[in-house]
């Protein structure tokens, strides 16, 4: 019964976050000239963006070009446990040291895409957890990008869009991660966290190697990202 009411509480929390940016989408007012643009219906396809070279302020401009977009949180955190053995967790907690006492300050990274070539990382602090979380997906939705998707594997031929066209490296930090093109059928065999990033963007088959620090979880979503915007460099 417990199992239940749990799953039913879930649901109602996911229609209200839904009916609240159903709401806040109805109720947007656009500010600049390429908002304005969105809203009258001139521009239907973020690529158009893209190629003009123009850049995104609004988040609900990609909430109106996307509006099946998916959004999942990177666990970048670790909770509290014996011998430093803690669950990981999305939130990231730091304190800072006042005359009042310790200030919390919760960071949160969050990935948004549509599953279809197009993916956004970003991230945001606050003082609780839910407005970091508002912050990080709002920050992933203006860092949207497009991804070159291909079929560069040697064993595979099938031309379709499901791994990437050629073998690149992504670096952040101390962490270095090379992704290489893999067959049809392989599967994501990439870190889990980096494989929240990939699937969002569309990619179902691909082959890895990390170097570095691979548990800085941060680093390895944005050497994962560094990684995809080097398709559209060399293509």
């Amino acid at each position: 019964m417990s199992r239940s009411r749990g799953k039913g509480k879930e649901r109602t929390r996911e229609d209200r976050e839904r009916k609240k940016k159903e709401e806040d989408f109805l109720n947007w007012v656009p500010k600049t000239q390429l908002g304005k643009d969105i809203a009258a219906g001139k521009i239907k396809n973020v690529d158009e963006i893209f190629n003009a070279n123009q850049k995104i302020f609004e988040s609900e401009i990609i909430d109106s070009l996307f509006p099946n977009g998916e959004s999942d949180l990177i666990n970048i955190g670790q909770a509290k446990g014996k011998f430093g053995g803690g669950k990981r967790r999305p939130w990231r907690q730091t304190q800072k040291k006042t005359c009042e006492g310790n200030v919390p300050t919760f960071a949160c990274l969050t990935v948004f895409g549509d599953k279809n070539g197009h993916v956004g990382l970003g991230m945001g602090r606050a003082k609780e957890t839910v407005p970091a979380k508002e912050k990080a997906l709002k920050q992933a939705k203006l860092n949207l990008m497009t991804v070159k998707r291909g079929c560069g594997s040697f064993n595979c031929t099938c031309n379709e869009p499901h791994s990437i066209p050629f073998k690149v490296e992504g670096k952040c930090g101390s962490s270095r991660l090379v992704l290489i093109p893999a067959p049809k059928g392989t599967g994501l065999a990439i870190d889990d966290e980096c494989k929240k990033i990939l699937r969002l963007a569309g990619i179902k088959d691909i082959y890895s190697n990390a170097f570095g620090q691979t548990r800085t979880k941060i680093n390895m979503a944005k050497a994962c990202i560094d990684a995809l915007q080097k398709l559209d460099k060399f293509v």
